[in-house]
């Protein structure tokens, strides 16, 4: 028995579409390969969404063939060949042999494929953004008549301008974590364990929203007090008590897709200092909104969001926001001051404006949205509000 291509999130246009892009941008730079390790990077030019980046593998895109060539392991090659867009030949596996080898590894298996090639003599791009300095110094070794040419997030910025039907997949993405945030403010109680109401949050984000379940999950962070001025920590081992702050950072996935989503609880009457951050980073928010236009720069987005709640009296050491997409953070643009990255339609960014003040003491805020064409679309609506338990 041999397993079947599964259903495609997006048509097989979508992915040649995208592909297009890239070996336009491969002319441009005089190579005719490409080869990407980045694993959102081959979900945004394969579909592939499963779990193997953790071993070496590479996509190959050249000019000369209309579909690339996914090199990776063997057990990993079912996967592939159920999820990718792409015909099976074009799926191939290494051996087992190379897991665990001190001598050889999956990218002498890309090597190999490309010296089989003729593409082993012309102009390669890697992306080496992953890649360690030892792996690039074996492509060099072994491809010595290939003009190799540093290619690091090539494929990441041309992703970061959506099609209609990636947005799509984003609304999908973002109704999911709305659901998750309303659920939290239904589970989050005093005496209920931070972990119990962590586990009914994660099962709403599998479950999904408005008939379209989560086919993967994000890390949720979930910071309870005293522990709000932590960021990017877990639930713990204790419960919930009367007075206690929660900040909840979470997002919704479909097909690799995400939607961030972060909002603040307070279980009892918030405290007047919550309640005067929460005004003044709303303002913020409306500010930073209504800079979001094409032809703005991300510098343009930071620096209103800035200017409006430093008149307030607070600031925000980072950044209020980035590029967000396939694999949460997609490593480009950032809305901070000095990124001159032009905003053009159908970019997407999580608003990212929590802000963590003291050591003991933070708040949580952000929405997913999208650059229009005369301005923004939040993706995410869930209530803009101190979620009172």
């Amino acid at each position: 028995m041999t397993i079947s291509r599964g259903p495609q999130a997006f048509p097989r246009s979508e992915y040649l579409r995208r592909l297009d892009l890239v070996k336009s941008d491969m002319v441009q730079r005089n190579i005719e390969t490409l080869v990407v390790s980045n694993q959102h990077d081959i979900t945004y030019l394969t579909g592939y969404t499963a779990l193997s980046s953790y071993v070496p593998q590479a996509l190959v895109v050249s000019t000369y063939e209309e579909e690339p060539t996914f090199i990776l392991r063997r057990m990993d090659a079912p996967a592939a060949i159920h999820q990718c867009f792409m015909e099976r030949d074009k799926i191939i596996a290494y051996p087992e042999a190379l897991i665990g080898n001190p001598e050889m590894d999956g990218y002498d298996a890309a090597i190999h494929y490309l010296n089989d090639s003729t593409t082993g003599s012309l102009g390669i791009g890697i992306d080496q953004y992953n890649l360690s300095t030892a792996t690039m110094e074996k492509f060099r070794t072994r491809l010595p008549n290939a003009r190799i040419q540093d290619c690091t997030k090539a494929v990441t910025w041309i992703r970061g301008v959506k099609s209609d039907l990636e947005i799509e997949i984003m609304r999908e993405a973002a109704a999911i974590s709305d659901a998750a945030i309303l659920r939290a403010a239904e589970v989050i109680r005093p005496g209920v364990r931070e972990a119990d109401a962590a586990a009914e949050i994660a099962a709403t984000l599998i479950r999904g929203a408005n008939g379209k379940s989560g086919t993967g999950i994000q890390g949720i962070s979930l910071c309870s007090s005293p522990r709000t001025g932590t960021c990017h920590i877990s639930w713990s081992e204790d419960v919930f008590r009367h007075g206690s702050q929660v900040n909840l950072e979470i997002g919704g996935s479909r097909h690799g897709y995400c939607a961030g989503l972060m909002r603040t609880y307070s279980i009892g009457t918030p405290s007047d200092r919550l309640r005067r951050v929460h005004e003044i980073e709303l303002a913020g928010l409306e500010a930073a909104l209504e800079s979001v236009r094409p032809g703005a720069t991300c510098s343009d987005v930071a620096n209103a969001f800035d200017r409006a709640i430093e008149r307030e009296g607070l600031k925000k050491e980072s950044r209020c926001g980035y590029a967000h997409g396939i694999g949460w953070t997609e490593p480009t643009a950032s809305l901070k001051d000095g990124d001159y990255t032009e905003l053009k339609p159908n970019m997407t960014f999580h608003l990212m404006l929590g802000n963590w003040i003291d050591e003991d003491f933070g708040y949580a805020l952000s929405e997913t949205i999208r650059v229009t064409e005369s301005g923004v679309e939040v993706l995410t609506t869930a209530p803009r509000k101190i979620f009172e338990i």
